[in-house]
């Protein structure tokens, strides 16, 4: 790896300009990428040939190292074409539409079964967007809105779960010598995440409210009103031209999605050894497990159950099966190859140029006082995050700085800074193009991913700047003690964000977006 400080940043910003400018992601991350790897060979004084050497490594590598992640999307692209193929999701959207008499029902439905997922945000949003997508359709809710409860809900349930890849991969960066376990600091920092806490809060207030979006959102909920939802040039794959079987049931998408839940369940605790020769509790197990492994199986398995309903069954012929799997395949080849870039990325900025250590050290040199450390840590965390595409990068870097600068200078302000660390992490993953859960939220509800970003950019915002400010009543009342200044700081945050949540909708009501968008 590289010092090369400040040009360390170039990558990140080079293909976050580019995607925001060109509204092209794939071509945006390979700048970045080549950029990355340019600075990296020219700093080693290596010929001009490695850049490309460099990147064609970079790429393969990262590809290699998450293989199961790609298996995972083709195997669940292909039961979704399935079940698709046999009926179940149009069955299903019929029964919820009677059984969903509004949209708010129908959005409220989406977050509560999102909430439900909190095990991994990889498989939350993929699974919660494509099952709920064709009930958010029938309602005439903008695909932006249903990526962005799922995005939103995901990675806010995640970090809050103690039963969790998130809270699993948190423990793991925590010093093991401190005057804490991992799990103590995790749940102690859960309740001052005001950021998630104020994320899911959010969700359910936008669901609920028949006139609570405003910005970019409230243009593109007006467009789904006025002209339907529909598949656009980038989002229309082979799955959405699909003919469909007239005798799908509702058990046709509801068992096969409950098996892959199941069996995804069962296999994380599995590969983490829960029944190994070893005797290890449920949390530990979770905390050992691969994910991307775990849902692969969990994904085969489900194509399995798939199999044995709809073919014996005369709802599709065999050949009707594989085709339909192979379409499904194919529609999840666009987010293989921006997942496989924004890994790329990452890796550039994290193990070739010290993106990260660069940054860190920035704000170990600044001499910062010590109330505003939450609120810095914060903001350092969320530039990193959306610099990076990744939060478990972020929180990798960070928590050992922050918590050992805690213990050390104000001991009593360690949980509070953990906190204000996971909070700027999972801000920054959700707004950033080249984050892997934006990338996934926005595939699984068929929204473009520029405006996904867009629109969900002022309200990530929104909850953001509420929470620095209740992370800067935090610091300055930390001394008071948890039971004084965690219910002094939350009574702020909360009362900001809904003061926020009912003035931004009357002076941001998003009409002239909307207008345009009927003029054209």
């Amino acid at each position: 790896m590289q010092d090369v400080g400040i040009w360390s940043i170039i990558p990140p910003v080079v293909a976050i300009l580019l995607a925001v400018l060109t509204k092209e992601v794939i071509f945006s991350l390979m700048c970045g990428i080549l950029a990355g790897a340019a600075i990296y060979v020219l700093s080693c004084q290596l010929p001009l040939v490695e850049i490309i050497s460099t990147t064609v490594n970079v790429m393969g590598s990262k590809l290699s190292d998450n293989i199961n992640m790609i298996l995972f999307l083709s195997l669940l692209g292909g039961l979704v074409a399935v079940i698709t193929k046999a009926g179940g999701s149009n069955a299903y959207a019929a029964w919820a539409q009677k059984t969903f008499k509004s949209r708010r029902a129908a959005l409220s439905a989406t977050a509560v079964f999102s909430a439900f997922l909190f095990l991994d945000d990889y498989f939350n949003c993929i699974t919660s967007g494509t099952v709920m997508r064709p009930v958010t359709d029938k309602f005439g809710i903008s695909r932006e809105k249903l990526s962005y409860v799922v995005d939103m809900m995901a990675a806010a349930m995640a970090i809050l779960m103690p039963i969790s890849s998130w809270a699993a991969s948190v423990m793991s960066y925590l010093p093991q010598d401190g005057s804490m376990t991992g799990m103590q600091a995790f749940l102690q920092a859960a309740p001052l995440n005001f950021y998630a806490v104020g994320t899911i809060f959010m969700v359910f207030w936008i669901c609920i409210r028949k006139k609570g979006d405003y910005g970019p959102m409230a243009a593109a909920e007006e467009k789904a009103k006025r002209y339907g939802v529909k598949d656009t040039a980038e989002t229309e794959n082979e799955i959405s031209r699909m003919e469909v079987s007239d005798k799908g049931r509702v058990s046709d998408l509801m068992i096969p999605i409950l098996a892959l839940i199941l069996f995804s369940v069962l296999a994380m605790l599995y590969v983490g050894e829960f029944w190994g020769p070893e005797k290890i509790d449920l949390i530990t197990a979770f905390g050992n497990t691969d994910a991307p492994t775990a849902l692969a199986l969990g994904g085969f398995a489900a194509l399995i159950i798939a199999f044995v309903m709809f073919v014996p069954r005369g709802v599709m012929k065999m050949g009707e099966f594989f085709k339909a799997f192979n379409d499904g395949v194919k529609s999840m080849v666009g987010a293989a190859v921006i997942l496989c870039m924004a890994w790329s990325i990452s890796s550039i900025c994290r193990d070739y140029l010290g993106t990260g250590e660069y940054v860190a050290r920035v704000v170990q040199e600044s001499g910062i006082p010590m109330p505003l450390l939450p609120a810095i840590a914060m903001i350092i965390a969320g530039l990193l995050a959306f610099a990076t595409g990744t939060s478990w990068g972020t929180f990798a870097i960070l928590i050992p700085i922050v918590v050992s600068i805690c213990e050390v200078l104000a001991p009593e302000m360690t949980v509070l800074a953990l906190s204000a660390v996971l909070a700027g992490s999972v801000f920054g993953d959700q707004v950033s193009p080249i984050s892997d859960v934006v990338i996934l939220s926005s595939t699984s509800a068929s929204c473009e991913l520029m405006s996904h970003v867009v629109t969900q950019i002022p309200y990530a915002l929104t909850v953001a700047i509420c929470a620095m400010i209740g992370y800067l009543v935090a610091g300055f009342t930390v001394g008071m003690g948890y039971s004084v200044y965690l219910p002094l700081s939350l009574g702020v945050f909360f009362a900001l964000l809904i003061l926020s949540l009912l003035v931004l909708p009357k002076i941001l009501p998003g009409k002239e977006e909307a207008e345009a968008v009927e003029a054209k």
